[in-house]
């Protein structure tokens, strides 16, 4: 039994081997004649077209994936490089600078927690950033490119379907021709041969003519009547299937990268933040080291000289501040802590701002009362000004973010 079971499978198996192979000779038979143009070819234009479409889809939608990963694995490393500027940074932040060891004052306290804040927020904000890039962009676009294949393979069996299509369509012609040339033959007379056999038989041998040709015929009709069906079946769902996807392509693209616009806007927002907080501490460290030189200068005097009065030690300092942040080589007004130089134009849009040009040169003063001082505001006079009239009487507020200490 096993051995009869054997046997019929590996009857059924050469069958379908044969059959495999004599489609592809059937086809790479009509492949010649079409080329030779001695056979016609079934054309769509528009469905060529179609084709074309998907595969510049394709190519394209191949090539966005491949730079959206190396995007992605661009933030990765750049995550991983801002990381350990941070741990460089808090490495070699030393105890005794301002914003590092809690001291007695509560400002300083406040300034070495935000400096904490800071170093583990931006690293939140990047694995943030990094998570949803791959949630929300980089699995949609593997899932849009997943249909291709699938639709790519369907294309080359409707053309290998075409090809039998034609083929089957060809042979049945030649039958077709083949029938008009049998019937004109008939209709000649008969040969010697012919004509010495019986009757009867001359009857017999004529039907036995005519059934085999019509066996024949038929069977390739039949064979015709498949092959247009297969062919139909998938050439109509591609006609529908590839106008579809290829208008699809734009709302993939428009949500693909406004996602990836709205999360870059929001990461680039809270990191300016961040980054501004972390400025805000570099300033201050400054402020310290310059304070710490004034009162190191004050302190280097004669033993005979007169102690200095707390308010003798804060101008002292502030004169010294003043010297060291223009490199000791020129001494400000009385009143301005240091100078700054516009970054870019500011339109003043209220009477007590202070309207600047890309280039400008601030003195910054101190208020007057440092409650009514805005984040991130300053109150200065140009230099322009000053050099003018002597004076620092066309005083305004304006944007720290604008400017750049110098």
């Amino acid at each position: 039994m096993a051995e009869e079971q054997g046997k019929t499978g590996k009857g059924i198996n050469t069958g379908k081997l044969a059959t495999s192979m004599q489609k592809r000779l059937s086809r790479a038979q009509e492949k010649v004649l079409q080329k030779l143009g001695k056979a016609d070819e079934t054309r769509d234009t528009a469905f060529e077209e179609g084709v074309a479409n998907f595969n510049k889809q394709m190519a394209e939608g191949t090539k966005l994936q491949k730079d959206l990963r190396a995007y992605l694995a661009a933030v990765k490393t750049m995550h991983d490089a801002s990381k350990r500027l941070q741990d460089c940074l808090a490495d070699m932040y030393e105890p005794e600078w301002f914003g590092k060891e809690e001291v007695d004052t509560i400002a300083e306290e406040m300034i070495e927690k935000e400096m904490d804040y800071c170093m583990e927020e931006t690293d939140i904000l990047w694995s943030d950033y990094h998570d949803k890039l791959v949630d929300n962009s980089m699995i949609a676009m593997d899932n849009y490119l997943a249909q291709f294949p699938d639709i790519k393979a369907r294309i080359a069996k409707r053309d290998r379907k075409m090809t039998d299509y034609d083929s089957a369509r060809h042979h049945f012609g030649s039958l077709q021709k083949g029938k008009k040339q049998d019937q004109a033959k008939i209709a000649k007379p008969m040969s010697l041969v012919e004509k010495a056999a019986p009757g009867w038989a001359q009857g017999i041998l004529s039907a036995h003519q005519i059934a085999q040709t019509n066996l024949t015929r038929n069977q390739a009709e039949e064979e015709l009547g498949r092959a247009q069906k297969v062919f139909e079946e998938i050439n109509v769902d591609l006609q529908d299937e590839l106008p579809q996807l290829w208008n699809s392509r734009v709302g993939f693209y428009v949500n693909t990268f406004q996602s990836m616009a709205g999360y870059q806007q929001r990461f680039h927002k809270d990191m300016g933040k961040l980054n501004q907080d972390l400025n805000d501490v570099m300033t201050k460290l400054d402020e310290q080291r310059l304070a710490n030189e004034a009162a190191a200068a004050n302190h280097s005097v004669t033993p005979d000289a007169a102690p200095k009065t707390d308010t003798a030690v804060a101008a002292a300092a502030g004169a010294a501040t003043t010297a060291v942040t223009n490199g000791s080589s020129e001494v400000l007004p009385a009143g301005v802590i240091y100078k700054v130089k516009a970054m870019h134009d500011y339109a003043a849009t209220d009477g007590d701002e202070l309207e600047m040009k890309a280039g400008d040169v601030v003195l910054v003063l101190a208020w007057e009362n440092p409650d009514e001082q805005d984040d991130g505001w300053l109150m200065g006079v140009k230099e322009s000004h000053w050099l003018e009239n002597k004076d620092l009487l066309a005083k305004g507020v304006f944007p720290e973010n604008f400017t750049q200490k110098l």
